[in-house]
């Protein structure tokens, strides 16, 4: 008897799905929440990318002259051969420029900051928003806001401030700017600091740790709970290093005893509130969960719905933090939120690089790290998938047919067959088997039970068999 099986069953080649694509296919229905106005009064995106341009000249020209003289295949190169502002570099950009050495380097850390250089270890080259810088204002204006998200590294803190302090007026200072925001006008900076230091009292109150238990050998008796400890130095330094720091971004305008915010700094608190109220208006509240439940609070949306979740979401944490929650989330079981993570982690961009390029070293993470480096390095997302080699374009195919499988329905698991990079079923049966990835019975087993033809299923339910036998 012979097998009806072909023997050179060809598949449709299509460019690899993302694994974010797999959510849609099981999507609900969601009543569309009209696009928020920003503030009356704000002005025009294209408007306010013209005053970001503005506040970002002096940087993105350094940044432009660290392009043609620090570039690969430059004429011009640094003593030691590296591609960051040394004393030197900074000496020679100050000749091209017409400028003080000081005042390239406070223009080379403002361009880092707003994402027009990235420096990769000893490496610096442009980010691609300098690329876009004069074609494309969302770019710009998303400069703006990192560089705003950093004003506390724009100036130099008080000194003889112990460091929990500073980050105590650091955690303190979106509520300031979000009084600052509803004012719409002046603020008196006595006004300020009765806030700041309203805010500071709430965050050490919260540190507070009170013990209720009994204690041997005493009477179960509560102790009274210990008051919140007062503030301990002058906060006024702090509140103007903050305000002035904020100014030399743009955000606000300070001086003759009082706070005013830029347009900017408006539109900038009120993205931000909104980004907030999207997430906290969202089915599964995803702002205060943690990574997996957020991920998976964001598994049934469509991916500008899901960016909007994560930024929001990261907007409320650390970014240090909030990224080694991705990584770890991705560690996991579920092959759809390893998916999702590095969806998130292209939200977060430069900061996630080096654990990112940590992950390279985990063969579960490899693929997606990969793809996400080839990405934020200006690959083209539809000819990222490149950079992996055969095996691991393979293992990331299992995976992303697990995700598939565990969520989604059969039609969607049939059209992923078509991503394959193998020509024919034997090949894909054959490379699928040798990759070793621990999902792979159950994508077979659920391969076999969705494709409607009895040949090709008993095939893949042969393989599936072998894999499981050691076979």
């Amino acid at each position: 008897m012979t097998s009806r099986i072909p023997r050179d069953s060809r598949l449709r080649l299509v460019r690899p799905r993302p694994l974010a694509a797999a959510p849609a296919a099981i999507e609900q229905r969601r009543v569309r929440r009209p696009a928020p106005r920003p503030p009356e009064g704000t002005p025009a995106p294209a408007e306010l990318a013209g005053m970001a341009r503005s506040v970002l000249a002096a940087a993105a020209r350094v940044a432009r002259w660290a392009d043609r003289a620090l570039g690969p295949g430059g004429d011009s190169a640094t003593a030691d051969g590296k591609a960051t502002l040394s004393d030197a570099t900074a000496r020679r950009a100050a000749d091209a420029l017409g400028l003080t050495v000081d005042q390239v380097c406070a223009d080379w850390d403002t361009a880092r900051l707003a994402g027009l250089i990235e420096v990769h270890g000893d490496s610096a080259r442009p980010g691609w928003r300098l690329r876009a810088w004069d074609r494309d204002d969302s770019a710009v204006l998303r400069g703006w806001v990192a560089l705003c998200d950093a004003w506390s590294l724009a100036c130099p803190e008080p000194e003889d401030y112990e460091p929990a302090a500073v980050a105590e007026v650091v955690t303190a200072m979106p509520q300031v700017l979000s009084f600052l925001q509803l004012s719409a006008g002046p603020v008196p900076v006595p006004q300020l600091l009765d806030l700041l230091e309203q805010r500071v009292t709430e965050l050490r109150t919260e540190r507070c740790e009170v013990d209720y238990g009994p204690r041997p050998d005493t009477p179960a008796v509560a102790p009274e709970p210990r008051p919140a400890p007062a503030v301990d130095a002058p906060l006024r330094p702090l509140l103007d290093w903050a305000l002035r720091a904020l100014a030399s971004v743009g955000a606000l305008t300070y001086g003759d005893g009082q706070a005013t915010l830029t347009p900017l700094g408006s539109w900038a608190v009120w993205v931000k509130l909104e980004q907030i109220c999207v997430a906290a208006q969202s089915p599964a509240g995803n702002i205060e969960q943690g990574a997996e439940d957020m991920l998976r609070g964001c598994a049934r949306l469509r991916p500008a719905a899901a960016r909007a979740e994560y930024r929001a979401w990261l907007a409320a944490r650390p970014v240090g933090s909030a990224v080694t929650e991705l990584i770890a989330a991705a560690r996991g079981e579920d092959a759809l939120l390893r998916g999702l993570a590095f969806e998130a982690l292209r939200v977060v961009g430069a900061p996630a690089e080096p654990e990112v390029r940590a992950a390279l070293d985990e063969p579960t993470l490899r693929p997606y790290a990969l793809l996400w480096l080839a990405e934020h390095d200006g690959e083209d997302p539809e000819d990222a998938h490149e950079v992996l080699t055969r095996e691991e374009a393979t293992w990331l195919w299992v995976d992303t047919a697990a995700a598939v499988a565990d969520h989604g329905e059969a039609p969607l698991l049939l059209r992923h067959l078509e991503t394959a990079v193998q020509p024919t079923v034997p090949a894909l049966l054959d490379e699928v088997r040798a990759v070793g990835h621990p999902r792979t019975v159950q994508v077979l087993v659920a391969l076999a039970a969705a494709h409607p033809d009895p040949a090709f299923a008993k095939a893949v339910r042969r393989a599936a068999f072998q894999v499981h036998t050691g076979g």
